[in-house]
């Protein structure tokens, strides 16, 4: 890390969090964790887009409720999030994401997390905002499934502004499980290289 990063007074640190904004594409196991994450850590101004509602079979890694249920997930993420900040500016974009509007809808974040469950709406996402925003810093998600060490999941810098978090391996396509412990740490490990962006950070791998 940076020494001006790492000598950064708390007051300045908070300020550039909380004039942030972090548009988040799937508000479901990665992205409601995400989202909550953000804000707990003082970024308050976030996109949510998902076009799906809470199920039941989502309460055991996502961030809503038993009675969320049959709720948008963006609506009923919002609900919990302004319970944990009132302050919250939250944009809810309540339709699945197409590559004719993709562009248009987070052109105005700082950092895109992308939290979708697909490969092909994935590689789109990645392909899109790569070509069309390279200036704008994108964080991906490929490996959290199954429930092998969590140590394999790792953040690593593909290129200028592409940041990847998972093993790069475990797929549910190959039937494994989705658990909320692997889940979690993906998230914060999502959730912790966005913020290490808005702040600014060098890369420490070697640290």
């Amino acid at each position: 890390m940076s020494e001006a990063t790492s000598c950064m007074p708390d007051p300045e640190l908070r300020a550039r969090l909380r004039a942030a904004r972090v548009a988040i594409i799937g508000c479901g196991g990665l992205g409601s964790n995400v989202a909550a994450m953000l804000l707990r850590s003082g970024v308050r101004t976030l996109t949510l887009i998902d076009f799906d509602t809470v199920a039941e079979d989502n309460l055991n890694r996502q961030m809503f409720f038993r009675d969320q249920i049959g709720r948008l997930k963006t609506e009923a993420l919002a609900e919990t999030l302004l319970r944990i900040d009132p302050g919250a500016d939250l944009r809810l974009v309540t339709s699945r994401i197409s590559s004719a509007d993709l562009i248009d809808t987070v052109r105005d974040a700082d950092v895109i997390a992308e939290a979708v469950d697909t490969a092909e709406t994935k590689a789109m996402i990645i392909d899109l905002c790569t070509r069309d925003l390279p200036e704008v810093p994108l964080v991906t998600v490929s490996g959290l499934a199954g429930y092998a060490s969590a140590n394999r999941i790792a953040t690593e810098r593909l290129a200028d502004n592409l940041y990847v978090v998972g093993d790069l391996e475990s797929d549910i396509r190959d039937g494994l499980s989705l658990l909320a412990s692997r889940v979690m740490v993906a998230s914060a490990h999502q959730a912790h290289a966005i913020i290490r962006i808005l702040l600014e950070c060098e890369d420490d791998k070697d640290e």
